[in-house]
């Protein structure tokens, strides 16, 4: 067969595979419509996703599909899990944007106040003895109980105890120091 006997095939089978694009798309289009709407909720998105997937079912060579409205559902299916996934972390990464956007440095009064709360918990800090001050200072800032007995020099289960009375103490003096009644 001549080269452009084969030509001339090719040519005839391309247009009856457009004409036959054309048939599955008129028969199918509504049933691949449903099928995203009933995952994705909105009509226009549901058609948009439609078109979709009719362009890849026009790039995919139909002759390896067994079963032509099982694979436009599958691919449906797909295409709007897709668009669920992909809004997902669209609207994810708005969110983080407007809160980084609408996240303000704190007012000079702010900081100003949360000075002064450092300065009172140090004065408070210091008026404790050196055990409890370094049982508080220790436990708040994560080290467990064998830790703090062995920088102290007590037993392991007298640190809880002393921890309490740490604490104790602590509130009565930072409560004088605010001039709060106890």
């Amino acid at each position: 067969m001549g080269v452009q006997a084969k030509l001339a095939i090719q040519s005839m089978r391309g247009k009856q595979d457009a004409d036959n694009f054309q048939e599955l798309f008129t028969a199918y289009y509504p049933f691949v419509v449903r099928q995203i709407v009933r995952i994705v909720k909105d009509q226009q998105t549901a058609e948009d996703l439609a078109q979709e997937v009719f362009l890849t079912f026009y790039r995919t060579d139909r002759t390896v599909i067994e079963h032509i409205p099982a694979w436009l559902s599958k691919a449906s299916i797909y295409a709007a899990y897709n668009y669920l996934r992909s809004e997902k972390r669209r609207n994810a990464r708005e969110e983080q944007v407007e809160a980084e956007r609408t996240h303000t440095a704190p007012s000079s009064e702010e900081i100003w106040l949360e000075q002064d709360e450092i300065g009172q918990v140090r004065d408070v800090l210091s008026a404790l003895d050196e055990r409890e001050r370094t049982l508080l200072v220790m436990k708040y800032s994560g080290f467990p109980y064998t830790e703090l007995a062995r920088a102290t020099g007590v037993e392991v289960g007298s640190v809880g105890k002393l921890l309490s009375r740490a604490k104790l103490k602590f509130r009565s003096i930072y409560k004088q120091m605010r001039g709060e009644a106890e």
